[in-house]
């Protein structure tokens, strides 16, 4: 890998890790047309590790929130009224919404592994997830109420999203987007249901990202030294910052428009990767060492 290709798989995956495109769906193609190996030891780290990025991306954008959620739940636990503030109440939706996809992660991990070892068969589920979930996402846009703000979420709101979350182990279904989607069905508001997205993705995103890590290690396939770790710097760097502006950017977009945009992007990537991989123009060659089993969480 060039630094030149590090950049630009650290723009692809913080511009998608929180639009609702799948991060990992556009991470696989673009490596594919890079023609980056399948099965490199190395390229599953960098996966690994520029994804690490974003999760600091969205830590440092919520931090005031985070406080105010860790502060009220502590205080709630002490005067023995945790839900009672609505800080309190926030912090607990995210625990409970993070149980369903910590729990499926653990139980399909290593189908998705396999999954993740044929890149034909890898690319043609991205293909049907982007088009399946494009198709939902538009059919939210049109009976969801989209009436109620954050601080109206209700326990069943954490429940019906966090199931939904746990869809996103399914590469190509992107985090982001089915937990938005999940939202939008239930009556929030575009950006209350990304924010809410957001702040649901920090547990399950670091939970993933850690023990895809100690796999690493135990494995002794995690670089970092010589020109594997600078690229994994420069990936993990540019990641991180755009993850930010993404961030930033998407919550006001969701203010005042509608997720059309992504639906027809969804439906437009899904169509061109079915093409591509139907007529066998896109794939890459898989390395000669199998790789670590490390599941796509997106």
């Amino acid at each position: 890998m060039t630094h030149w290709q590090a950049v630009l798989l650290g723009i692809v995956q913080g511009l998608t890790e929180y639009l609702p495109v799948s991060s990992t769906a556009h991470l696989k193609i673009a490596e594919a047309f890079l023609g980056i190996a399948r099965g490199d030891p190395f390229l599953t780290s960098f996966d690994v590790i520029i994804q690490m990025g974003t999760l600091v991306a969205v830590l440092v954008y919520f931090r005031s929130e985070l406080g105010r959620m860790i502060r009220g739940a502590l205080a709630g636990l002490r005067d023995g009224r945790p839900f009672e503030s609505q800080d309190a109440r926030l912090a607990w939706f995210v625990v409970v919404g993070s149980i369903p996809v910590g729990f499926l992660g653990l139980l399909f991990e290593k189908r998705v592994d396999r999954l993740d070892e044929r890149q034909g068969t890898l690319l043609t589920v991205i293909a049907g997830s982007l088009i399946a979930l494009a198709l939902v996402l538009f059919l939210a846009e049109i009976f969801g109420r989209q009436g109620r703000r954050m601080g109206e979420l209700r326990w069943r709101d954490a429940i019906v999203v966090g199931l939904a979350q746990a869809l996103a182990i399914v590469p190509g279904v992107s985090r982001s987007g089915v937990t938005l989607t999940a939202g939008l069905f239930a009556g929030i508001r575009r950006d209350d249901a990304a924010r809410f997205s957001f702040l649901l993705s920090i547990p399950a995103v670091a939970a993933a990202g850690l023990w895809k890590l100690q796999k690493l290690v135990r494995h002794h396939a995690l670089p970092l030294h010589g020109e594997a770790a600078v690229n994994l710097a420069i990936g993990t760097l540019v990641s991180a910052v755009v993850g930010y502006a993404v961030i930033a950017l998407l919550l006001r977009y969701l203010r005042q428009r509608t997720t059309h945009p992504f639906v027809v992007w969804r439906l437009a990537m899904g169509a061109l990767l079915l093409f591509l991989v139907g007529r066998g123009t896109l794939g890459a060659p898989m390395a000669a060492e199998p790789p670590i089993a490390v599941a796509p969480s997106r």
